[in-house]
């Protein structure tokens, strides 16, 4: 994984976090296909939003729903009556908030 900070027109894998062209398809590291090539911004998701929803509605699985984890969310949704996920979620919330920026970016959006 490169330490790089990607320029106006590159962006990091949506896989491996490495620097690659905002227009490439896949990439030249990985080989992974990038779901957002050529859309700008349309992937990035706001860290604090996802950690707030993980702290407040993380036992609904809020937040994964957010960050696009579907089936986890669900997962989350249908365990709620445990009250595990919501220790989790407040877990998770608070690992949003104590990660980068750029970090957040590469793992989540």
């Amino acid at each position: 994984m490169s330490n790089a900070t990607p320029g106006a027109d590159e962006q990091f894998c949506s896989s491996c976090g490495e620097v690659i062209k905002k227009e490439a398809e896949i990439c030249t590291e990985c080989g992974v296909r990038q779901s957002s090539a050529g859309a700008s911004g349309s992937g990035s998701k706001d860290k604090t939003s996802a950690a707030l929803l993980a702290i407040f509605l993380g036992g609904l699985g809020a937040h994964h729903f957010y960050l696009g984890n579907t089936g986890r969310g669900i997962i989350y949704l249908v365990f709620s009556w445990t009250f595990i996920p919501l220790l989790v979620g407040l877990i998770e919330g608070i690992i949003y908030l104590t990660k980068s920026e750029d970090e957040f970016q590469r793992q989540y959006a």
